[in-house]
């Protein structure tokens, strides 16, 4: 059994490979520590670059597209590690990158998942939007990071460079124990792409299994690799999964509530993007909520195994107030701007 399983999934990314994969064989030769890319079905010739230029590396050929999280699933259930790291294709590791996240979860046995700083790669002294130092949630599911309020990205001056327990890690970079990855059964495949990464540390850290953010491991990530922030597919699936995810796994005293208020949420994002004149992003989110309502009968099993296994209810990484409203009308523009009342 290896130690660590690096696990890069790959769907036609060949020029994402050639530009990211060597720094990850470069910094990656630790003892135990295998470097493997899933294809997830690529049609490209992903697969020949990689057994012509990456012999060290480890191919798994899935046998189609199986989108982000069952991808994942697919590919980590062929792999025998104490630890996956699932790391996407557009992320530059640094010298070091992964013994500051190792020695940190060998030494904390409590710790399910960690992260390391996500700086992006195309404003390397900026944060990274989907990661940046650790992620967290409001009352209302809405998700922001240390380093990010909504499109509010900090320039990294190390103003977050303490290990950090937060709600939830990033799936461009996130170690987890592969016990923890099995023991709540992976990443929930039906989400296809987007939130299944805070879907997971949500039933994690409801489970009392820690998720900490480890800032001395550093890597860049690109982002928007396969799909950019505007895209519509990405508004539906952004918006979907995370009504998906609230349902799943908030109690039955507070779901109410929570329904209530993201109707007037998504429904006033629907009308910004359509006084922009965006109407693709618009009907994104109005189909997003149509076919939550039409699906969410399915999830009904999942979230009752969900709350029957949660023993932490009172999460202290969930801001215990709206971000919309400390962000747009109260000025809270950075993290260290907030309080957590917890």
């Amino acid at each position: 059994m290896n130690k660590l399983a690096v696990v890069i999934l790959n769907w036609n990314g060949r020029k994402m490979l050639e530009q990211y994969l060597p720094s990850v064989c470069r910094f990656s030769q630790l003892e135990g520590v295998a470097v493997v890319v899933a294809d997830n079905g690529s049609t490209d010739d992903s697969v020949a670059y990689l057994r012509e230029n990456f012999p060290s590396v480890q191919i798994l050929l899935l046998d189609k597209n199986y989108g982000f999280a069952d991808g994942y699933n697919h590919a980590l259930a062929q792999l025998d590690a104490e630890y996956f790291l699932l790391l996407n294709s557009d992320v530059e590791v640094t010298e070091n990158w992964l013994t500051p996240m190792l020695n940190f979860m060998d030494a904390h046995p409590d710790v399910a998942a960690c992260q390391p700083k996500i700086r992006s790669w195309v404003g390397k002294t900026r944060f990274e939007h989907a990661g940046a130092c650790g992620g967290f949630l409001d009352k209302y599911g809405f998700p922001f990071c240390r380093g990010r309020l909504f499109g509010e990205v900090e320039s990294d001056k190390g103003q977050y460079d303490t290990v950090a327990d937060i709600f939830w890690a990033t799936g461009a970079a996130l170690l987890i124990r592969s016990d923890d990855y099995m023991s709540v059964g992976g990443l929930d495949g039906t989400f296809f792409a987007h939130m299944e990464e805070i879907d997971l540390c949500w039933r994690l850290r409801a489970h009392g299994r820690r998720i900490v953010c480890v800032p001395e491991s550093v890597v860049y990530h690109l982002g928007g690799g396969t799909l950019n922030v505007e895209n519509p597919r990405k508004t539906f699936l952004n918006f979907r999964n995370n009504l998906l995810m609230i349902y799943k796994n908030v109690p039955d005293d507070y779901l109410k509530r929570v329904m209530t208020a993201r109707f007037f949420f998504d429904y006033v994002a629907a009308l910004q993007y359509l006084l922009k004149g965006d109407l693709p992003n618009a009907k994104a989110i109005y189909k997003a909520r149509r076919e939550f309502r039409q699906i969410r009968h399915a999830y009904e099993g999942k979230r009752s195994e969900n709350l029957s296994r949660q023993t932490l209810h009172d999460i202290p990484e969930v801001l215990d107030r709206s971000l919309v409203f400390s962000f747009y009308l109260f000025g809270k523009k950075r993290f260290s701007d907030l309080t957590f009342s917890k």
